[in-house]
C-alpha cells in the first residue's frame, strides 16, 4: 500500500516550464490533475506496462525532484564523509532506485483522488510544506505531504511524508547500517545491486 501511495509522489509532480514560476501550492495541484488525466487514460501503464511508467517519471517527473540533496538527507551525517564522486555516484544510484521502485507501484493506480489542504506562504520563503490528502474508494484516507525548496529554476521537491513516514528519513537508517558495515562504497554497491535486481525483474516481466 505504501508503495502505491508514494507512486503518486512521482505521479503528481510533472509540470511544464512556463509552470516552474507558479506557486508550489498551485505548481502541485495543477500537475497533479493533469498527470492523474494521463494515467487513467494510458491503458499499458494501468495494465502493468512498468517501462511505460519508467519513461513518464524519467520525461516528465525528474527534473522537479532535488534528487542530491534528498540523497544527503538520507544519508546524513555520513553524506560529509563520502567524496564528490562518491556523492555522485550515490545520488544517481538513490535516483534509480526510486524511480524503478516506484514507477512499478504506479501502475497500480486505481481511481486515487487527491484533495489539496490550504496553503500559506510568507513572502520571500523559499523552504514550504504543501500538504495533500488521498483518497481511496473503501480505504482510510492517507495523508501526503511535500516539502519543496525554491532554487533558480523553481521549486524543487526534496522530500515527501507519507502518513506521517518521511522518505528521506525511512532510508535513513538502511543507509546507516549499510555505511557501517562496508562504507560508503559498500553501500553505493548495495543499491547498485539492488537496481540490477529490479532491472532483471522488469526484463524477465517483459519476456512474459
Amino acid at each position: 500500500m505504501m508503495k502505491k501511495i508514494i507512486a503518486l509522489i512521482f505521479a503528481t509532480l510533472v509540470a511544464a516550464t512556463a509552470q516552474a514560476q507558479e506557486t508550489p501550492d498551485v505548481l502541485i495541484k495543477q500537475v497533479t490533475e493533469d498527470v492523474l488525466e494521463i494515467v487513467r487514460n494510458d491503458k499499458d501503464i494501468q495494465s502493468g506496462n512498468t517501462q511505460k511508467a519508467i519513461d513518464l517519471v524519467d520525461k516528465k517527473v525528474l527534473p522537479h525532484f532535488d534528487f542530491l540533496h534528498m540523497t544527503a538527507l538520507a544519508l546524513g551525517k555520513d553524506w560529509r564523509k563520502a567524496t564528490p564522486q562518491q556523492q555522485q555516484q550515490l545520488t544517481t544510484e538513490f535516483k534509480t532506485l526510486l524511480v524503478r521502485t516506484y514507477s512499478n507501484a504506479l501502475t497500480g493506480y486505481k481511481n486515487q483522488k487527491v484533495v489539496y489542504k490550504p496553503f500559506k506562504m510568507n513572502a520571500g520563503e523559499t523552504d514550504v510544506l504543501v500538504r495533500t490528502e488521498v483518497l481511496q474508494p473503501g480505504s482510510k484516507a492517507i495523508q501526503l505531504d511535500y516539502s519543496l525548496e525554491k532554487k533558480e529554476s523553481g521549486w524543487k521537491v526534496y522530500d515527501v511524508t507519507v502518513a506521517g513516514i518521511s522518505l528521506v528519513t525511512n532510508y535513513r537508517d538502511q543507509f546507516a547500517q549499510e555505511v557501517r558495515n562496508g562504507g560508503v562504497d559498500g553501500l553505493i554497491a548495495t543499491v547498485a545491486a539492488k537496481n540490477k535486481s529490479l532491472e532483471s525483474n522488469l526484463a524477465k516481466a517483459e519476456k512474459k
